[in-house]
């Protein structure tokens, strides 16, 4: 039987992400009611510019005064799709204080303070839920918090922002340099005017820390993640990455050590197989590839981010949500009882692609595979294409630590031989 009281929800945010979850309550009202067992009901709408026209909102619901409106008492849950760290983080604590549950998209705050976050949750009896704040409409964060929940999660590994995605498609399928694909995804509407958090890994270090605390029950913060951008990837990387069989991506990777004692988390561009299954995700999708020992590999893709995608995401919390609350319960909290040690990047083992200018002379390659070995350093391949009395050399090795990589690139480029190091980029997927 169905509640007549309608559950009442708060509204932070009425931006690309915010308008559609409202217009989605009201068409899609009816449906909603069905799901959850009780009508769900727009109370309030908190914005900064009350005068600009939402079609479908109610004026009178808009308020600038978010403060007081997730202090009502009246507010079952708050959806906050504001984004930042304040004044998020206060408005949410303010809604656990006085007796609403949370659904947010905040990938920073939560990544940022989402231990914070979800004892405060926990402390109120309410739920904390964000399934938008990590790769937009694809179900990720419930399936790896619940639907693994009886399962050991290896590795994480994937493409969670779609702008920088698109550029390096672009890169890849047309030879545009990155300027030029940078200039079509902002005209496209992919890159903000300032896309800094996305090309600089802002955005997708965010999401790897949510990721990485969740898969291994452990408390990751962004400052644990390490982060690399994508702005010097070039023509000439993916032209090597080419004649490996790969193209590159930026990848989001968490994964636990070998011995399973400790985990790292990191963002960076790769060359990745043209052979795996992230290679062939194309414009501004995403998808993650999740390992683990008893379902062994799947892979979730779908659009990563959008209005609508987004929103998607958003309202399947909000169900989550409004259901708990017509039964009395709260779901799944934050899960970090493994604590384990967070490595830093030095300890990650890989496979790396090194390009080096060099001197056209013989004895070049000795000297440039002794420092190698000085380093414990396994090359697996090497390609030397000289004219001139310059020369290009490129290395591949096998799997080793980033630590031990440093120390190479660093006695390399203290040969005489050696006019510069002209690229080093990661092989994962293999």
């Amino acid at each position: 039987m169905m509640r007549t009281r309608p559950l009442k929800v708060a509204l932070l945010g009425c931006g690309v992400v915010g308008s559609e979850v409202a217009r989605i309550m009201t068409t899609h009202a009816a449906d909603l009611a069905a799901r959850i067992g009780a009508p769900v009901e727009l109370a309030g709408v908190a914005v900064r510019r009350p005068s600009k026209v939402r079609e479908g909102i109610d004026p009178a619901l808009v308020t600038t005064d978010a403060t007081a409106l997730v202090k009502r008492g009246d507010i079952d849950v708050v959806v906050e799709v504001i984004g930042g760290i304040e004044p998020a983080r206060t408005l949410i604590t303010t809604a656990f204080e006085h007796g609403a549950s949370v659904v947010s998209a905040n990938k920073a705050l939560l990544a940022q303070d989402g231990a914070d976050l979800h004892a405060a949750a926990e402390a109120h009896n309410k739920d904390l839920y964000y399934e938008a704040a990590v790769a937009g409409a694809i179900p990720l964060i419930r399936p790896l918090r619940e639907s693994l929940a009886g399962d050991k999660v290896n590795r994480v590994l994937g493409i969670v922002n779609g702008t920088t995605n698109f550029i390096l498609d672009k890169m890849d399928s047309t030879g545009a340099g990155y300027q030029e694909a940078l200039d079509e995804a902002t005209a496209l509407g992919y890159a903000e005017a300032d896309p800094t958090a996305d090309v600089e890994a802002f955005d997708a270090a965010a999401k790897a820390a949510i990721l990485a605390g969740i898969a291994f029950h452990t408390r990751v913060r962004l400052d644990d993640v390490y982060r690399e951008g994508m702005t010097e990837v070039t023509a000439a990387d993916f032209a090597s990455a080419r004649e490996m069989g790969c193209t590159i991506k930026l990848l989001a990777i968490c994964e636990r050590a070998e011995d399973g004692g400790s985990v790292t988390a990191r963002v960076h561009p790769a060359m990745i197989p043209l052979t795996h299954p992230l290679a062939s995700v194309r414009g501004a999708y995403n998808a993650v590839f999740v390992e683990s020992d008893a379902s062994g590999q799947l892979m979730f893709y779908g659009p990563g981010a959008g209005g609508a995608p987004t929103a998607s995401a958003v309202l399947g919390d909000l169900v989550a949500v409004c259901r708990n609350r017509l039964n009395g319960a709260t779901g799944p909290g934050e899960s970090s009882y493994a604590a384990l040690p967070v490595s830093g990047m030095g300890a990650v083992v890989t496979r790396y692609h090194i390009s080096l200018d060099v001197a056209d002379k013989p004895g070049v390659l000795a000297q440039v595979a002794t420092v190698f070995a000085e380093h414990g350093v396994s090359i697996d391949t090497v390609r030397q294409q000289g004219k001139d009395g310059e020369a290009s050399l490129v290395v591949v090795t096998h799997r080793a630590s980033d630590a031990a990589l440093g120390g190479t690139v660093e006695a390399l480029r203290k040969l005489d031989t050696v006019r510069g190091v002209a690229s080093i980029m990661r092989v994962e997927g293999e």
